[in-house]
């Protein structure tokens, strides 16, 4: 398990990654049911990052699972345009560097998803990048490529996560190939990404929520859905022949 978190050094005589992928869980602290199935999907190596909703039912039993298992973990917040200004700065004087910025490249062609979850999606990523130029003033940054809208629920697969990692880093290589030309290889820097994903099992009637009691979202089997797949050894194997190093953000 360690192995998936030690930054990539010469002296461990390993391949250098190609890609440092974060894989968070997100909404640690919904409820100790979805507290329980992240650990387990941190504990197998199927995730390296977790999500806190400081406002979740169960945020200190998600706080004492990080500390015992060693999870690395971020704070879960949804940001309006009244709050993103000050968030930056709140990062920017606490010294956190990172921040996730989700606009997945290729969700317009994945005419798979329903149109209203489609047209929901994009206004997400719409939303987001109206926050770009806030983060950029205070220079706070994100990983190269965000996945995980595409690979949501049942739409998560061996194959779909595949796709979705193949197509983003191919336009990720090229579009660096073409601003900064042959890299010498003494200047090589893997490409950096993220995957949001939310695993764990699913919440009892009126047990967990921020307030509100669970939704529907947090009593779906698609929650163990994900905590099955993130955990096949087939996508876990798969990370290690394509060099994919799963990592925390600190490790970028």
């Amino acid at each position: 398990m360690l192995a998936l978190l030690i930054k990539w050094s010469p002296a461990l005589n390993m391949p250098q990654p190609r890609v440092k992928l974060v894989v968070t869980g997100d909404d640690f602290g919904y409820c100790a049911r979805r507290n329980r199935g992240i650990a387990e999907a941190f504990l197998a190596g199927g995730i390296s990052n977790a999500s806190v909703l400081v406002n979740g039912a169960s945020a200190d039993h998600a706080a004492q699972l990080a500390k015992r298992h060693c999870i690395p973990i971020g704070l879960h917040a949804n940001l309006s345009e009244e709050v993103r200004e000050v968030f930056a700065r709140v990062l920017s004087d606490f010294g956190i560097p990172y921040t996730r910025v989700p606009v997945e490249l290729g969700l317009h062609s994945c005419h798979f998803l329903p149109p209203s979850l489609r047209e929901f999606y994009l206004q997400v990523e719409k939303d987001a990048l109206q926050s770009v130029e806030v983060f950029h003033r205070h220079g706070i940054r994100w990983p190269d490529v965000y996945l995980g809208l595409s690979t949501m629920g049942q739409n998560m697969s061996f194959s779909n996560l595949k796709r979705a990692l193949t197509f983003a880093l191919e336009a990720r290589t090229s579009i660096t190939a073409q601003a900064d030309g042959h890299c010498a290889p003494e200047s090589y820097r893997p490409i950096t990404a993220e995957l949001m994903v939310h695993p764990g099992y699913p919440s009892f009637p009126l047990q967990g929520g921020c307030g509100e009691g669970p939704d529907d979202f947090s009593q779906s089997s698609d929650r163990l859905h994900e905590l099955k797949t993130l955990r096949d050894p087939v996508l876990l194997s798969y990370y290690q022949q394509q060099r994919i190093l799963l990592c925390a953000f600190n490790d970028f």
